[in-house]
């Protein structure tokens, strides 16, 4: 089968596509044959060796098709199912890939391949994010940075169907015209405008409840000084590079705040929380409540031009990779 590969850290040119033999699923372990392929920053991370991983490597943690073949001991999926995952790997970028059993979902009839491999790992970490890291309240308000992105979507939609006002920050036009028709009910330009001095005035000095934000060491500074007392800065990943260090004392003179770096793997690290979030996600899809954008497809092959557009700020919603 066709695989990407990289066997040095570096930029996008590092991957490159090997023929390898199509992988056969242990005990406990189904092989799925993809139908589409998520592509997450956290794949840019491990790429660059941020995250490190052991070398050579595939890459890629999240994908969806159908099940052809099970190993020994496996109930939970047989030889025909659709099943999707997340935050299983590395090895998503390929024609076929071994997962746990445990660790993968039935994809309901509602929700077709593509948008399951688009929606599940952005989807489970919005549903994380504002139901279990902060239980989100109608009526409170909440800052979003690159709310035109793949999980940003998401936010935006799920937090408006709560009931919360919405703080989005974008980078250009065609992403702010994207956020507010989604429902975001501000819209802040982050590379022009200073962030905190418009959520001030946005919220009539008071600030926000709790900012998500995925940028990183960019908008660090923004987001903490946008925070309302007691509020909780929730720093879910590295766009821009890692954030500084948080020194305790600041949160406090800043008003008591709060600072926590979640990841997807905790929240789902039972099977009975896979379970759970995934269906909370695919039921938000299959009412409607959330539209789930694939923004841009790429070929297996054209991995690395996937990689440049999303590091190079240009997608929007979800991406993906098609076998």
């Amino acid at each position: 089968m066709r695989a990407i590969r990289f066997d040095n850290t570096g930029g996008p040119e590092v991957l490159y596509l090997a023929d390898v033999p199509a992988p056969e699923p242990g005990p406990g372990q189904i092989r799925i044959r993809q139908e589409a392929i998520g592509v997450n920053f956290i794949d840019t991370y491990h790429r660059t060796g941020l995250y490190p991983l052991p070398l050579p490597s595939g890459l890629g943690k999240e994908g969806a098709g159908v099940v052809d073949a099970v190993g020994d001991g496996v109930t939970r999926f047989k030889i025909g199912d659709r099943a999707g995952y997340a935050m299983d790997g590395p090895g998503a970028y390929a024609e076929a890939n071994v997962v746990s059993a445990d660790r993968a979902v039935h994809i309901p009839d509602a929700v077709d391949a593509r948008t399951a491999a688009a929606v599940l790992l952005k989807g489970m970490t919005a549903e994380f994010l504002l139901h279990r890291t902060y239980p989100l309240r109608a009526g409170q308000t909440i800052l979003v940075h690159a709310a035109a992105g793949g999980v940003g979507q998401l936010l935006v939609q799920w937090a408006k169907h709560i009931g919360a006002t919405v703080i989005a920050t974008v980078g250009s036009t065609a992403k702010a015209q994207k956020v507010q028709a989604l429902g975001a009910d501000h819209v802040i330009f982050y590379r022009d405008q200073d962030v905190a001095a418009e959520v001030r005035r946005i919220t009539g000095g008071g600030g926000v409840a709790v900012a998500y934000d995925s940028v990183g060491k960019d908008t660090f500074e923004g987001t903490l000084a946008s925070l309302a007392r007691r509020g909780l800065f929730v720093s879910y990943g590295n766009a821009s590079g890692p954030p500084p260090p948080v020194e305790g004392r600041r949160l406090s003179l800043a008003g008591s705040l709060f600072f926590t770096r979640p990841t997807l793997t905790d929240y789902i690290a039972t099977t009975e929380e896979l379970d759970a979030s995934a269906a909370a996600v695919f039921g938000m899809v299959a009412s409607g409540a959330l539209d789930v954008e694939i923004g841009q497809t790429f070929p297996l092959a054209e991995a690395r031009r996937a990689h440049e557009a999303l590091e190079g700020r240009q997608t929007i919603g979800a991406t993906l990779l098609i076998p």
